[in-house]
């Protein structure tokens, strides 16, 4: 069997899925709040990654009790302290990259998704490999290089580019809405660097169980007092099947994935195939939200996506 095959498969079925975030996510919101919108999902997705993580556990404990089943049985009495210590470090970690990663990214990517297009949201996402690589050279694990520089340079002009000559109100995009979208990026790129630190300790299934469940007992109060304005009685089928689609495809699959893939391949790298996610999205947002695509967001998409390739080859 083709081990890279079926990972670089596996990266471009999280790509789908990621596009296709943009076009239900726009969906849930005609008719939910950006906040309500942000709980539901990963309340839901925390949900649905508890049964992976119990069986991950539950295996896990039964090869240790195997193995050795004396220390498995008497190991943490050893030294309790250190243990205690220890396992509130752990925790700790987890989850403060939990609250960058998750809930602070999707956070403001769906209030930044209620005031932007599609085509510039998913064009600002695709900036992502550039912050993944300025953090990742300033975390020591990648190296800057002339062309990197240079690539980075050609998308911030893209941006300008985008922003400079598009009438923001004809395609339904704000300033406000771009920078909220381009810190959910942000905040990806600290999930992406730090969690490739994290991958040599924990698998994928604990990082996005203490990520999600913890974002959402983090969010909460918001959702619950959201949900006290907006009675959930009054939500169509299709704007449900859109928060449950955010939560099982783009959110626990799909970041599955992405920390699985981080396992075998550099951060930057796997961050790139992010450039390919305004292509998709913009796509489908043409063709089933019927939302216009100018010339600025085609020019400036292309010079964008041309200097994040400079930077992923470089």
């Amino acid at each position: 069997m083709n081990r890279p095959l079926i990972l670089y498969a596996l990266i471009f079925l999280m790509v789908a899925f990621w596009s296709g975030n943009y076009i239900v996510g726009k969906i849930a919101l005609r008719e939910l709040p950006p906040l309500l919108v942000a709980g539901l999902r990963i309340g839901f997705a925390g949900l649905m990654i508890l049964p992976f993580w119990a069986w991950q556990w539950f295996r896990e404990s039964a090869c240790a009790t195997k193995t050795n089943p004396v220390s498995a049985g008497v190991g943490q009495a050893l030294s309790p302290a250190k243990s205690i210590i220890s396992g509130h470090r752990v925790i700790l970690r987890l989850l403060l990259l939990g609250v960058f990663g998750v809930t602070l990214n999707q956070l403001f990517f769906i209030v930044g998704l209620s005031r932007t297009s599609v085509a510039h949201a998913a064009i600002l996402i695709g900036l992502t490999p550039v912050q993944v690589l300025i953090l990742a050279c300033l975390r020591g694990q990648e190296r800057m290089t002339f062309q990197r520089a240079a690539g980075m340079a050609i998308a911030l002009a893209g941006v300008a580019l985008l922003k400079a000559f598009e009438p923001a109100a004809a395609a339904g995009a704000t300033w406000l809405g771009d920078l909220f979208t381009f810190l959910a990026g942000t905040f990806f790129a600290i999930f992406t660097v730090f969690g490739k630190e994290v991958t040599k300790l924990h698998s994928a299934v604990t990082v996005n169980a203490y990520a999600y469940v913890g974002g959402a007992v983090a969010l909460a109060p918001v959702t619950l007092w959201e949900i006290s304005r907006h009675p959930l009685a009054h939500i169509s089928a299709a704007a449900w099947l859109a928060v449950l689609y955010m939560a099982l495809f783009s959110s626990v699959i799909a970041y599955l994935i992405y920390y699985y893939a981080l396992t075998h391949v550099a951060a930057s790298r796997v961050s790139a195939f992010s450039y390919l996610q305004p292509v998709f999205a913009t796509a489908m947002g043409a063709a089933i939200l019927r939302e216009p695509v100018g010339a600025p967001v085609i020019a400036g998409g292309l010079v964008i996506l041309s200097g994040v390739y400079l930077v992923e080859r470089g």
